[in-house]
C-alpha cells in the first residue's frame, strides 16, 4: 500500500500566509491518494502546537521540529560550509533523523517535498517517485536582492546566496522526478537556468477556495472613514511587501490624496516591522498589524493594491482580493502568472503616477470598479479552484490511471 511522506519548511496549518495556503491544499490532495507522512519545521514553539493540534488526526504520522538557528549563526555556518543559507535556516538534526527512521521502516512509497529547503532532508537512492515543490526561484529573489543592494553591506551576502542556492536548486532538479513551480513564468525561468526541459519542469499554479473568500458572506466592519480605502494585504516583515508599502505610501498615496483628499490606505498583515510601524505617521495610513480575518478588509476596499516591486510566481493576496469580488491595481510584477485580462479583471500599472492613476480611476467610478470586481470573482471561479489546480500531483506521483 502507497504512502507519502510530505516534507514542509513550515507545517501547513494555519493556511494564513502564502506558503502555508499552497502546502495545506497540497497536503489535502494528497490526502486523497494515501495516507501521508508529515515531517515539517516551525518557526516557534506556538506555531508548532497550533499545526500539531489539527494536523495530527489527518496524517499517518507527524514530526514537528522548532528552527531555532539565527541568521548570523546561519550565515557564518553556510560560509564555512559552502552552502546556501537558505538551507542552513532550515536545518535540523532532530528532524533528519526522524525522516531516516521513518524511511528505514520501508513503507513510504513516494516523497514530496515543500520548498527547496527540504531538498536537504531527500535521501539519495530512494526507489519511488519524488517531486520537489520548489514553488519560486528562490535564487533568482537573491539575484534581484543583490542588484538592490549594490551600495550596502549585504549586496555580497545575496549575491553569493543567489549562486549557492541556484547551484544547489538545479542540482536538486536533476535529481528528482519532478519540479514544480507555481506559474509557468517561473517554470520557463528555471529550464533556462538549469537546462532542464519541460519533462521534468512543470508548472502547477496556485488556487483559491471562492467559498472561504466570498462577499456574500457577512463580515465584521472594519476600516470605516470618511474617504475611500486602499488595502494592502501581506506578511509585514517580509522584505518585498515593505518595499511595497513603503513607495505606495510615501510616493503613491499623496498623489491620490491629490484628487481625494481624504483616502486612506490599510497595510493588513503580521508582524509588521519597524519601518512600516513608521509608515502610521503619514497622512492616511493605517497598520492593523496582525488580524483574525482578512476578509472583512477585503470586503471594505474600494481598491486592492498590490505595488510590488519583486515578486515571485502567484500572489495569492491578488487571488484572495479577485475572489473577493474587490477592483485590483497591480505592478506587472505582481500580476504575472494570474490568467486575468487587465483592463477587465484587473488594473496593471508601473511607477507612481500610473498606479496612483489607476486607483484614482477606481475611487471616481465605483459603478466601473464593482464591474471589474465582479469580473475578476467570475475569472476566479472559472479557473482557480484548488482541485483543479493540483490536479497534476496524481499523475506525477504516478497515481493516475
Amino acid at each position: 500500500m502507497a504512502e507519502i511522506l510530505f516534507l514542509v519548511h513550515r507545517a501547513p496549518w494555519p493556511p494564513d500566509r502564502g506558503d502555508r495556503i499552497r502546502s495545506w491544499h497540497m497536503f489535502e490532495a494528497l490526502a486523497k491518494l494515501a495516507p501521508v507522512h508529515v515531517a515539517a519545521l516551525a518557526d516557534t514553539a506556538e506555531d508548532a502546537a497550533v499545526a500539531e493540534a489539527k494536523l495530527a488526526p489527518l496524517c499517518k504520522s507527524l514530526c514537528i521540529e522548532v528552527r531555532g538557528v539565527s541568521r548570523p549563526v546561519a550565515l557564518a555556518s553556510a560560509v564555512l560550509r559552502g552552502e546556501p543559507v537558505s538551507n542552513r535556516l532550515f536545518r535540523s538534526a532532530a528532524l533528519a533523523e526522524h525522516v531516516g527512521a521513518l524511511l528505514a521502516i520501508g513503507k513510504v512509497s513516494h516523497i514530496v517535498a515543500f520548498s527547496g529547503q527540504m531538498a536537504q532532508y531527500l535521501p539519495a537512492g530512494f526507489a519511488g517517485p519524488v517531486i520537489m515543490d520548489f514553488v519560486d526561484v528562490d535564487s533568482a529573489k537573491f539575484a534581484t536582492y543583490a542588484e538592490q543592494d549594490k551600495r550596502q553591506p549585504l549586496h555580497w551576502v545575496h549575491a553569493r546566496e543567489a549562486r549557492r542556492l541556484g547551484a544547489f536548486e538545479a542540482e536538486v532538479a536533476r535529481a528528482v522526478d519532478a519540479s514544480l513551480f507555481v506559474s509557468e513564468a517561473e517554470a520557463a525561468l528555471f529550464r533556462a537556468r538549469s537546462g532542464l526541459g519541460a519533462d521534468t519542469v512543470h508548472a502547477v499554479g496556485n488556487g483559491i477556495d471562492t467559498g472561504h473568500f466570498d462577499p456574500a458572506l457577512p463580515f465584521d466592519r472594519v476600516g470605516e472613514g470618511d474617504g475611500p480605502l486602499a488595502v494592502f494585504t501581506g506578511q509585514m516583515d517580509y522584505r518585498p511587501n515593505i518595499d511595497a508599502v513603503r513607495w505606495f505610501a510615501s510616493d503613491i498615496l499623496p498623489r491620490i490624496r491629490q484628487h481625494h483628499a481624504q483616502a486612506r490606505f490599510a497595510i493588513v498583515g503580521r508582524a509588521p516591522a519597524e519601518e512600516v510601524r513608521a509608515l502610521e505617521t503619514l497622512p492616511g495610513v493605517i497598520v492593523t498589524g496582525e488580524v483574525p480575518d482578512v476578509r472583512p478588509w477585503l470586503a471594505a476596499a474600494d481598491a486592492v493594491v498590490a505595488p510590488l516591486l519583486l515578486a515571485r510566481g502567484v500572489q495569492n493576496k491578488l487571488l484572495e482580493a479577485m475572489a473577493m469580488a474587490r477592483p485590483v491595481v497591480a505592478s506587472a510584477a505582481a500580476a504575472t502568472g494570474i490568467d486575468a485580462a487587465p483592463g477587465e479583471h484587473l488594473l496593471v500599472a508601473d511607477g507612481a503616477g500610473a498606479m496612483a492613476d489607476a486607483v484614482v480611476r477606481l475611487f471616481d467610478d465605483p459603478a466601473a470598479a464593482a464591474a471589474m470586481g465582479r469580473a475578476a470573482r467570475a475569472q476566479m471561479i472559472a479557473r482557480y479552484g484548488w482541485d483543479a489546480q493540483l490536479a497534476p500531483l496524481a499523475r506525477l506521483l504516478g497515481f493516475a490511471a
